[in-house]
């Protein structure tokens, strides 16, 4: 994982962990202390199309980087862990698992003062089609998620903060991630296959998203 400084230089955040090489680091989301949470499936050292084949040499963790450059595991017990986000008051935090059939979202209560995970459970389960994938919150803690599938699931689909589907963006391509960007944070950009959208929203991403 690397940071690209103002000036173009780049800078390697971290690269191991315990003195292994890292999966392939997926998807990140920066809390308001600056520590950075991210997820380490397998996906790029599988296959020679989305990286490079390797052998793995860590489990799928999801890992916590403070600002000193200390490096926690914050959860251990998920198979394949690809989008996350925080809720909008960063109590809780919400994982894909992506190695489980049917796919899910996970929750964790997020204590000690913002550092550890606990109490993770099944938040959605994604029984009625479609690939979940990269997402956000807004400020009313909906989730906007990339989704994926084919005609029909391919866009953002939108949950609200009990887990309820409550609307889909479609799109002519499966999309990837998202994120809120703009002045007052109300515009989704939508990263696809093979383009960018972007939609204003009467609502605003929360901090960090």
């Amino acid at each position: 994982m690397s940071r690209t400084e103002y000036d173009g230089t780049i800078t390697t955040l971290i690269d191991t962990f315990d003195g292994k090489r890292l999966n392939s680091p997926n998807d990140i989301v920066v809390a308001s202390d600056d520590s950075i949470w991210f997820t380490d499936p397998v996906y790029g050292i599988t296959s020679n199309y989305s990286g490079i084949i390797e052998p793995q040499e860590l489990p799928t963790n999801v890992y916590r980087l403070d600002k000193t450059g200390k490096v926690t595991v914050v959860a251990g017990d998920i198979n394949r862990p690809d989008g996350l986000a925080f809720s909008p008051d960063e109590s809780k935090l919400y994982i894909i698992e992506d190695g489980v059939s049917p796919q899910v979202f996970r929750v964790y209560d997020v204590v000690d003062g913002g550092t550890r995970l606990a109490n993770g459970k099944t938040f959605i389960s994604i029984t009625g089609g479609g690939i979940a994938d990269g997402f956000r919150v807004d400020i009313e803690g909906n989730l906007w998620c990339g989704w994926g599938g084919g005609a029909g699931n391919d866009g953002v689909m939108v949950f609200n903060s009990a887990g309820e589907p409550i609307g889909h963006i479609d799109l002519p391509e499966r999309c990837a991630n998202v994120c809120f960007g703009g002045f007052r944070r109300s515009r989704l950009f939508m990263t696809a296959s093979h383009a960018i959208y972007a939609v204003f929203l009467r609502t605003q991403g929360a901090l960090g998203g």
